[in-house]
């Protein structure tokens, strides 16, 4: 028995793969197996003989399973290790790309504006988007009696007691911002100047068409610092316009006009040319506006605890998705808010399409 035994683990462990070693298996543990016919034995044996025999076989038993799983790993490994050595990818193969996604229009925008300015100098800032009307209004010199702060204009939040007859008319009220204005107030009261900041995020107002949305997306551009004048702001715009668009032929123009936080205030319209019978910013065939700007009105300095005898600056805002819509020819402002595929598909970015300012979106 003893040679027999050491005959079946000497063929177990030169198994040379896993087909031998099944076979192996079978003939030592499979139903007519060697082992399968000894353990069968036991029940003709006397009870003094199984306490011999039991045990003896059991054990036997034991010692092929444990020397076939240990051959199995051990083959498996090698085939594991033959296969990592010799398989290789071919990389030029076509593939199934499967379900895409493409970066928003607006996110792409917003990262396009984001690296622009961050090259000219400027940081990002951000506030809540929920306002109280002292930032939204007051501190940017807004009057009382100013359209903007009517309520076909603005979403204010109700206000706890306000429909009691003691709820005083003047309390401060809450609203979706307006614009993102306040973030520049906010910015300088948290931080001492110099500043130069941009502000782009979600804003509300009620009104609903083709180029207007309940929610919108606005950049506001912040420099406070002594010794600012138009001409800072004016080449700043320029520079800023001709990277977006990635275009040298960007002409402006600014005409008078009237904010409340700005003085002077200035309209900024930019030259457009006629290209497949489609207005594209660039050249001088007519004129389109496309920001509102001026020098930060000394009340907005001085609300924020500055001394404008000290400090001076200049800000301008502009609608992103209004930009996009200029930059990539789309029409309708709503369907950036439809959640269509399609629509979304043939104007959506691909992640790679990072924006820079000396070589814009494929830069």
């Amino acid at each position: 028995m003893a040679s027999e035994t050491q005959d079946m683990l000497a063929r177990i462990a030169a198994a040379a793969d896993l087909p031998a070693l099944e076979a192996e298996r079978v003939a030592a543990l499979g139903k007519q197996g060697a082992i399968t016919q000894l353990l069968k034995t036991l029940g003709a044996m006397t009870p003094e003989q199984r306490q011999v025999e039991g045990p003896r076989i059991h054990a036997l038993r034991e010692q092929v399973s444990d020397a076939i799983a240990a051959r199995k790993a051990a083959l498996e490994a090698a085939v594991l290790e033959k296969r990592l050595a010799t398989e290789t990818v071919d990389m030029t193969l076509p593939v199934s790309p499967g379900p895409q996604g493409s970066v928003h229009p607006v996110s792409q925008v917003m990262d396009e504006l984001a690296e622009i300015f961050a090259d000219l100098g400027f940081s990002v800032a951000t506030g809540p988007e929920i306002e109280d009307d002292w930032h939204n209004f007051t501190a940017l010199n807004i009057p009382e009696t100013h359209p903007a702060r009517a309520m076909h204009d603005t979403f204010y939040f109700p206000q706890k007691g306000e429909l009691d007859p003691g709820f005083a008319e003047g309390a401060m009220r809450h609203l979706l911002r307006t614009h993102t204005s306040p973030v520049q107030i906010r910015t300088m009261q948290a931080r001492q100047p110099p500043l130069y900041i941009i502000a782009p995020g979600r804003v509300y107002r009620s009104d609903s068409d083709a180029t207007h949305t309940p929610m919108f997306h606005q950049i506001e551009g912040l420099v406070i610092d002594r010794g600012i004048h138009m001409g800072h702001l004016k080449w700043t715009l320029e520079t800023f316009l001709k990277a977006f668009f990635e275009r040298d032929d960007i002409v402006l123009r600014l005409r008078p006009s009237y904010f409340p936080f700005t003085e002077p205030s200035a309209e900024v319209d930019v030259g457009y040319s006629w290209e497949k019978g489609r207005r594209v910013v660039g050249g001088a065939d007519g004129w389109m506006e496309v920001l509102g700007s001026g020098m930060v009105h000394p009340n907005v300095i001085r609300a924020c605890g500055l001394d404008p005898d000290e400090w001076q600056g200049f800000a301008f805002g502009t609608g992103v998705d209004r930009l996009a819509m200029l930059k990539y020819g789309m029409d309708d402002l709503r369907a950036f808010f439809d959640g269509d595929l399609r629509w979304l598909r043939h104007y959506g970015f691909s992640a790679f399409d990072v924006p820079t300012l000396s070589g814009g979106v494929g830069g």
